[in-house]
């Protein structure tokens, strides 16, 4: 394993949360930052993180962040050149952004959260309190603060964050593949172009985690192999996907959102309750959650090929997730209770004893009809890697510890989505981390040996239309 420490930081580094994510990034970025330990500090609201923070020596205080107390909290804490990384729930992003542009120091989070209870809020539209909408929210932030201010990094983890660069390499590898060159697009025109002249319809985030642990999960119990409280917000939130231009058969519980890029869409239903079929190498065919996140807006809005104004090309693009079982049967319960989250939490971690987590990037509709890239590590090796870790946090953690590195080596460059970074110096940071990072071509589509006894609901002309990906 490299552990040489990549770049050397000046300012303080202020974590906001330490649940798993925060726990499994604290040892890479010690590793490959070059920071005096006294210049970090833990800000959290509970006591998730405490060990972590004591073995390395990290100062650790716990004080929820409100509306009301963050500026208090965060004055003594945050100054010019330093670095907020935000890894917690229920913490507006975009009051923390402002306050760093105040502040002038650097940002990143893993995904845009609204205050507590931001995502139920009746009185706020649904559209305007998705990831849709947070994102255009935060994004609107460019028009007041210009491209040379500090570098904000919105939703860089694993998912979105390292898929939005497996989604790249996977098109310099099918361009290369089916046209002998790869010449690395530089510009988001160029890379909307690659992607319109390959073909790509549809791109899946497609995961399946087969980790598992004993005990296994308990009645009326929620057990996950990452954030509990996250996955629960998520999952209850509107399914999001982005919304390709070949798409012939709108949703009927589909709605526009009529604002922003104009890049998605969402469901009437929550993401946890959509069942769609997707593939990864290792599983084959598999039915996944398609939760809302953040890649399925930035990735389809990066690759959008405009004439005279007017959309010419667009994929679809969504998250198709199989968490481990246990988190299967968790939601399964979760939707019996009408989405009223179980009290009793675990995150699966050490109990852990088998499995991997298969992450990667699924482009569809392509010359050779499907390409797989990205991550499979067990359990086992992520161990070996990284403390604090199982499969999926390490993923996720590398994407984070990637990021910021970037960040702190472009410290001036606005407010980016992942899309706009640089993929191969993100991917050379966190591929120590990704197992094997690993191509696969497959034959299968939505409509493969599927059997269908109700052929008027899938459209056999083109097997990657939405419709024909959609179980429930």
């Amino acid at each position: 394993m490299d552990q040489k420490k990549h770049v050397k930081f000046e300012g303080r580094l202020v974590f906001v949360g330490c649940g798993s994510v925060g726990q499994g990034t604290l040892p890479l970025l010690l590793r490959h930052i070059d920071m005096p330990k006294d210049r970090i500090v833990i800000l959290t609201g509970d006591e998730r993180g405490r060990q972590e923070a004591e073995q390395y020596g990290i100062k650790f205080i716990i004080k929820p962040l409100t509306r009301e107390n963050y500026r208090a909290l965060l004055d003594p804490l945050v100054a010019r050149g330093d670095f907020l990384l935000n890894l917690s729930v229920d913490v507006s992003s975009v009051t923390l952004i402002e306050y760093c542009y105040e502040k002038g120091a650097m940002y990143l989070d893993t995904c845009i959260e609204p205050w507590l209870g931001g995502y139920t809020d009746q009185s706020v539209s649904a559209s305007h309190r998705s990831n849709y909408g947070l994102r255009e929210a935060a994004l609107a932030l460019r028009e007041k603060y210009p491209d040379s201010s500090p570098t904000v990094i919105l939703t860089h983890g694993a998912n979105p964050g390292l898929i939005s660069h497996w989604v790249k390499q996977a098109l310099v590898n099918l361009a290369r593949d089916l046209h002998g060159k790869a010449d690395v697009p530089k510009s988001k025109a160029a890379w909307a172009q690659l992607a319109m002249k390959l073909g790509v319809k549809t791109i899946h985030c497609a995961e399946r985690d087969t980790q598992v642990a004993n005990p296994g999960k308990r009645r009326f119990e929620f057990v996950n192999t990452w954030s509990v409280d996250g996955f629960i917000g998520e999952g209850s939130q509107p399914c999001e996907l982005g919304w390709g231009s070949h798409e012939k058969h709108f949703p009927h519980d589909g709605k526009r959102h009529g604002f922003g890029c104009d890049a998605a869409i969402y469901l009437t239903r929550p993401g946890a309750s959509v069942r769609v079929c997707s593939w990864t190498p290792m599983e084959g065919p598999y039915h996944g959650f398609l939760i809302t996140h953040g890649e399925a807006i930035s990735i389809s809005d990066y690759f959008t090929v405009r004439e005279n104004g007017n959309v010419v090309y667009r994929p679809t693009c969504h998250y198709a997730y199989h968490p481990s079982d246990g988190t299967v049967l968790s939601v399964h319960e979760l939707a019996g209770k009408n989405w009223i989250g179980q009290q009793n939490r675990r995150i699966l971690m050490d109990d852990i004893y088998d499995g991997i987590d298969e992450l990667g990037a699924l482009l569809m509709g392509h010359e050779k009809g499907a390409y797989w890239y990205g991550s499979v590590i067990s359990v086992h090796e992520a161990r070996k890697l990284a403390p604090f870790n199982n499969a999926t946090s390490i993923q996720v953690a590398a994407g984070v510890m990637g990021a910021v590195v970037w960040a702190m080596e472009n410290p001036m460059a606005g407010i980016l989505d992942p899309d706009d970074i640089d993929f191969e110096r993100v991917l050379e940071l966190a591929g120590p981390y990704l197992g094997k990072q690993v191509g696969v071509y497959s034959d299968w589509t939505p409509l493969k040996g599927r059997g269908h006894p109700f052929p008027e609901d899938v459209d056999a002309s083109d097997p990657w239309q939405f419709k024909n990906f959609r179980v429930v």
